[in-house]
Parts: structure tokens; sequence; C-alpha cells
């Protein structure tokens, strides 16, 4: 059975997901990313590996299906086979009780590791090196030392998980199992519904390749969220790091989720990345799209000059032509949240304009009217132009994608509340259009991209963004003449930006 890699059927190709932050891994996902490691680590009967956050199983029947197939001429026997790999080859840490017994049964054949059924006949007790137990978080001033998580939120009783994951949960993960680990892989559970599930959510599957790294192995693998790339929530220190770490070799970046987990959207996509201990250089950078890779680049995770990983390979030439014009950014224009302090669940306005309410304000669904003195801050924008745009982008990531909702000039007299982010202040009527325009465009919103990993594209989001003289109209056409944008790379901003057939006059 374990000789065979046809699974007909394979019930894990059908497991539905957790939740977004805990997902299953497909097998034919889990054999790509086994793909990248060296082969030959599957005909040597002395290597180790660990999934130190197994859900399915999957990853460790995989390699098990790898390992069975390139030990045979050494071992022949194949029970004595089975054996070994799973008693000496194999380990993982399950992340719940359910997932450890999900695992044996996909590993093992059999939910516990001595079981009758089990294909390994020389375990002595039932979680075998699948292993897993129930642990507590660790409190100090209301937060978990070790995650962060919100006492408030997983203080709980036994009937309910902790989600206290038992690998990053230690300050001694090498005490866990008393080995060293050649390979490491996984999918970590994404993130903590700490009071403020999806956006605001805090991220944790940093913690895991960190913790990894501490255990120093060969290789390391895992597939994350690829919001990493621009930092921000707890991952600045993080990013840096996976950054300027010259052990990083390979990267498989999906910028749609779909096109890595179907049915799944993960705001700004998902990546895959193989880390060499003993690999020293630059990284080869693969960008997947409609499930086939489009774009293969050996380059630096840093480019000279930038400070985010700028994920699709193709717009590295474009950037180093805007660059030279050393045009200062656009986002030096460009608010923070809550620009008026008001959030965008306000509702002290009222319907029509009145004496007492004759301020504009643009509210999540429309438009309302305030008292300038609800204004906590900015008080010398309200009475100059500006321009508004929705801090959450529309849709989904698949492309071709607007990347920004519609702008909205925004006269004197007029504020907004959290749901928007002002551009300016503007000289004049005809500034604001120029910027609006210059907004629409789609070398503006591809810009916008290269900077962009979640829904919402804040004032950091800008950062590529050349400004311009705005006293002066600006559409692509002359925007790629300005920079020298090629027609290729002109078909290329196309397929990732959808037009927006908008002129404001």
């Amino acid at each position: 059975m374990l000789d065979s890699i046809d699974y007909n059927p394979d019930v894990l190709t059908c497991l539905a997901n957790l939740s977004n932050d805990e997902v299953f891994t497909p097998p034919n996902l889990v054999n790509d990313i086994l793909d990248m490691l060296p082969q030959e680590l599957f005909k040597d009967k002395k290597i180790t590996f660990l999934d130190p956050v197994t859900k399915s199983g999957v990853f460790l029947r995989e390699i098990a299906i790898r390992l069975m197939s390139g030990l045979e001429q050494e071992i022949p026997d194949k029970q004595e086979r089975i054996n070994h790999i799973f008693q000496r080859q194999l380990y993982g840490i399950a992340i719940t009780e359910l997932t450890s017994l999900l695992s044996r049964r996909s590993v093992y054949c059999s939910k516990t590791a001595n079981g009758k059924y089990s294909v390994c006949d020389s375990f002595d007790d039932e979680q075998g090196n699948i292993i897993f137990e129930r642990i507590e978080h660790t409190w100090n001033n209301g937060k978990c030392k070790f995650c962060g998580a919100s006492q408030d939120n997983y203080d709980r009783g036994d009937i309910l998980e902790t989600h206290a994951y038992k690998f990053i949960h230690t300050e001694n993960p090498e005490e866990l199992f008393n080995m060293k680990f050649d390979v490491i892989v996984g999918n970590p559970p994404y993130q903590l519904d700490d009071g403020g599930f999806g956006k605001s959510a805090k991220p944790i599957y940093h913690k895991f390749i960190e913790q990894a790294k501490k255990l120093n192995p060969r290789y390391i693998t895992m597939i994350i969220p690829a919001r990493w790339y621009n930092g921000g929530k707890g991952l600045d220190n993080f990013r840096s790091n996976m950054l300027n770490d010259s052990r990083m070799s390979k990267l498989h970046d999906f910028p749609d989720t779909h096109d890595c987990f179907a049915g799944l959207n993960i705001r700004g996509g998902v990546c895959y990345f193989l880390w060499e201990k003993n690999y020293q250089g630059e990284c080869e950078i693969n960008t997947h799209k409609s499930n086939k890779i489009i774009s293969t680049m050996t380059r630096p995770l840093l480019e000279s000059g930038f400070h985010i990983f700028v994920r699709y390979n193709e717009s590295i030439n474009i950037l180093h032509k805007i660059q030279k014009f050393k045009e200062k950014s656009f986002n030096e224009i460009v608010s923070s949240r809550k620009p008026f302090g008001l959030a965008t669940n306000f509702s002290d306005f009222a319907k029509r304009k009145s004496e007492k309410n004759n301020i504009l304000l643009y509210k999540n669904g429309g438009t309302g009217y305030i008292n300038i003195d609800k204004i906590e801050r900015n008080h010398q924008w309200i009475k100059q132009w500006k321009v508004l745009v929705s801090k959450a982008s529309p849709g989904d990531d698949s492309y071709p994608h607007l990347i920004l909702s519609k702008p909205i000039i925004s006269a004197p007299s007029s504020c907004s509340t959290e749901t928007y982010i002002v551009i300016g202040p503007l000289k004049s009527k005809e500034e604001a259009k120029n910027v609006a325009n210059y907004m629409v465009s789609s070398f503006f919103r591809f810009m916008v991209l290269l900077a962009k990993s979640t829904q919402d594209v804040t004032k950091k989001t800008y950062i590529f963004v050349p400004m311009q003289d705005f006293s002066e109209e600006w559409f692509d056409e002359k925007l790629y003449k300005k920079y020298g944008i090629t027609k290729s790379e002109q078909n290329f901003i196309d397929s990732l930006i959808r037009k927006m057939d908008i002129k404001y006059e």
C-alpha cells in the first residue's frame, strides 16, 4: 500500500478546511513542496523529518511513500522498511487531539500507532511518533508570552481547544523529541482569532518558522500566507530576517490563493519556500498563475533600494526605470488611517444639510452631514480640495484586478470616516481631477499592487508610486512614454490590472 502513489480515492483530497487559519494541504501540493528538496534525501535511512504542525498527516504520508521507494534496495524487507521509516525517520506534532487521530490514521493506517491495523508493528504506545499534548498558554499581563494570545479569549476550560501549539510554546524545542532533525516541513496555523478574525487577526505562522530555525535543521520548507512580504501586524522583524537571509534558496509565490488552495481566499496570496542551512546566495523566485509557473528568476529577495519583497519578477525592470527619475513618493500626500478621527461605524450625522450640520461626510454606504465640531483631527483639510479612496480594495485577489475603488473628488467643506483615506490637500479642483485621473490609470494601480499584501490599501502601500506634477493631466500612454515602459511590459501590467474606463472632467 505504501509503495504506491496512486490513491483511488484519496480522502485527503476531499477534506474541508478547519478555517482560513488552519488549512489542510492537498497531496498534490505537498508533493510539489517536497520536490524542492534534494531527492537523495529519500534514499538515506538516517535522514529524519519533522512536521511540527501536522493536521491531516499528509506531509508525513507523502514522505513515507518516497522513503519506501528510495530505501527499497537498502532495506529489501517491506515490513522492516516500514518499521524503520515510521519509528526512526518520521515525526509529527499534531495541532489538536482530532488532527492527531486523523494524522495517525493517514500515516499508520490506524488511529493508534500500536493498533491492530497499524502498518507499523514496532510501536509499543498509541501515539507513536505523532504526538499530541494539550498545552496551556503562559499568561503574562494578559498575553501569552509565547504566542501573544489574549487571556480574555483563550483562557478556556477543558472542553475547548486552547490553540496553544506545543511546538512554539516552549523555549527548548529540541527537547520535544530529544533528537536532531534534518528536514522540517509543514503548513502552520496562520493566525489567532484574537477578537478580530480576518484582516485584524493576529498572525502566528512566523513563530513556527522562527522556532524551526532554532533547531538548526538542514532544510526547512513551509507554506504560509504571503502577507509577510510587506511586514506589518507584528511581522516587520520576521520580514526583515527572511528577506536578508541568504539561506532562502527557493520561493514559490501564489498571488491568487485559488491557484494553490481551491475555494479559499487568503488576501495577499500564499507562498512556500525552501531554506537551506548550507546555501548562500540569491533566491529562485517562481510566480504561479492559473495552475502553472508563469515566471522564474534568480534574484535577491530584497532588491537594492527597497525595503519589502517585490513579488513579480517582471516588475523589477519597471521599478528600476522609475527609480532613475529620483522622484518623491506619492505616499507623501496620502493620509494615515482615520484621517478625520471618525471611525467606520461613526453614526452621529444627519441625512440632510442644515445650519448646524453643514459639513459633507463621506461614509461607508453613502454620505451624510455633520457639525464641524465633531471632526477630531486635520481640520485644515476640511476647507481644501482632496481625493478620497476606500482603504479596502474591491473584490478578491483574482486577476486582472481593480486594486483600488473609484476615487472620489472631495470638495471644500467635506470630510470622511475611516472607510476612506485622504489624498491631499490639493490646491484646486483642477489638481484634484488630475490626481483622480492618475489614480485610475493602470500604471498607478500597478505600482500600488507591488506593495500590497492584504485587502487594506494603506499609506505605505503607495510607496512605489512616483509623484507627478499635478498641474497637468496624467494617463497611461503619457506615463508609459515618460518612463520608457515597453509594449511587453505594458502587456504584463494589463494582465494584472483591470482597466478603469473613467475620466474626471
